[in-house]
């Protein structure tokens, strides 16, 4: 499942930097996150780094339109990771 930057975002800059993939990036007007990179931080961390930094509650959420099982993030890393 890839993660997805709500509304509630409030451009604090400390989501950006954690994200191991550089699946987030500043859109129009909030950070957004890129499904095609979001591992959910599989394969680097136990859980998520950005919802971790976040100061805003359920700022972060799983993406319902992009859900995919811990295998299938596990994979993505793995090519992600020979893209680098």
């Amino acid at each position: 499942m890839a993660l997805l930057i709500t509304n509630k975002c409030i451009n604090c800059d400390m989501c950006d930097p954690e994200c191991p993939n550089g699946a987030i990036t500043m859109g129009d007007s909030i950070y957004e996150i890129d499904p095609a990179l979001c591992t959910e931080c599989k394969g680097h961390y136990d859980k998520p780094t950005c919802q971790s930094v976040c100061p805003i509650t359920n700022c972060i959420i799983t993406d319902p339109q992009h859900i995919e099982t811990e295998d299938e993030l596990l994979e993505k890393f793995v090519i992600i990771q020979g893209m680098a």
